[in-house]
């Protein structure tokens, strides 16, 4: 049985008041719901309260994981010109107000901040009060919210080296990594295959564009397939739900053989048997697929969604190129480059193996754990 010390016991006697402020997306939110989890482990009687929109992921998600949620009136603003632009200013002041009485009413240890543009007010309003305040980034290039405020909270935690550039102020800034779900790496290959029905024994690729799917790269798949299957792989496939029915379709037609080795499937629960299964992944790169690609040590291509915020996804998987980690096609060279970038990886066994390596080096599994430490000495509990 795992001892206690006294400084575990004064926490769990005194509790803490921690808020998380971010959403919009689940990039933002599950690395704040894997730092408050991590929290509630070690304190169980921490009060902990997210602050997010109305309508967006958080409001649903936050209430199942049986933490408090809070709603303010806030939205991005439009890059291109959207008549919601015009009322943009009137909910940042909004938000700011709503946040103040907020701060105010529940008087939190620590805000921590965990991108999207939710975030913003709270954070700002904590700086003003004087109350800790900590950024979680995600992302290779830091989002606008990060680079506005990072010079004013005590600690920003960053999940790539590179992203200090984009930074005026270093001196409260810690690479941390970005928390992932606990079940990653848990898994054996063996149990990864026999949960998708294939054979531990072949090369496996593994191919998915987040949870809606990504139709450019699901039909660069279908059309390399035939060359894919003549290098003797088997293929696990989350096609996302808008493109479902036509993949499955399309693998119903093909040979007998083939068909043997193509597992389609709308959405993958658990991907920590995916990832066990797999040698190589083709897919997007937002900042929790890598995080999850680096805990894992997995080599991969990576397809970067061209239209995210700011172009985020191919600065994302620019840092893990560089780092030798992975290989990049852009989404307009999917037709030229994407057969002989996964090839190249299934008939080059060392090559795949060094790359395995690297992303492997990059892995953080303990940023969960790094940040609630920083989250609790911020609080002083």
């Amino acid at each position: 049985m795992e001892s206690q010390t006294p400084e575990d016991s004064s926490r769990k006697r005194k509790g803490v008041r921690i808020c998380f402020a971010g959403g919009g997306t689940g990039g933002h939110l599950f690395p704040a719901l894997a730092i408050a989890d991590e929290i509630k482990r070690r304190v169980p009687n921490a009060e902990i309260t997210f602050i997010g929109t109305k309508h967006k992921i958080e409001a649903r998600v936050v209430p199942q994981r049986g933490y408090n949620f809070v709603p303010i009136w806030i939205s991005g603003f439009r890059r291109s010109l959207k008549p919601g632009n015009l009322l943009f200013p009137v909910k940042v002041a909004v938000s700011v107000v709503h946040s103040f009485f907020l701060m105010k009413n529940m008087k939190p240890d620590v805000v921590v901040g965990t991108g999207g543009y939710v975030c913003g007010p709270p954070l700002y309003v904590a700086t003003l009060l004087g109350i800790p305040t900590l950024i979680q980034e995600q992302n290779s290039y830091p989002g606008v919210t990060t680079r506005r405020l990072a010079h004013r909270v005590d600690e920003v935690h960053l999940s790539f080296e590179s992203s200090r550039r984009y930074l005026r102020r270093l001196d409260n800034v810690r690479v941390s990594g970005n928390p992932t779900r606990a079940t990653l790496g848990t898994v054996s290959r063996e149990a990864g295959a026999e949960k998708f029905g294939i054979d531990p024994a072949v090369t496996t690729l593994l191919v998915f564009g987040g949870s809606l799917g990504a139709t450019s790269l699901n039909n660069e798949v279908a059309r390399a397939l035939p060359d894919l299957l003549r290098l003797g792989i088997q293929l696990i496939w989350q096609t996302g739900e808008g493109d479902f029915e036509r993949i499955a379709a399309f693998a119903e037609s093909l040979s007998q053989d083939a068909n043997r080795r193509v597992r389609v499937l709308k959405f993958i629960e658990n991907m920590e048997y995916a990832y066990a299964a797999a040698d190589i992944v083709a897919c997007r790169a937002g900042a929790s697929t890598l995080a999850e690609l680096t805990v894992v040590g997995l080599a991969s291509v990576l397809v970067p969604y061209p239209f995210a915020a700011a172009n985020h996804q191919e600065e994302n998987a620019r840092a893990m190129v560089e780092a030798e980690a992975a290989v990049m096609v852009r989404d307009k060279e999917l037709k030229d480059q994407f057969l002989a970038a996964v090839a190249g990886l299934i008939t080059d066994t060392a090559k795949r193996n060094i790359m395995s390596e690297k992303a492997k080096a990059l892995g953080k599994r303990e940023a969960a754990s790094t940040l609630a430490d920083a989250v609790m000495r911020l609080a002083k509990a």
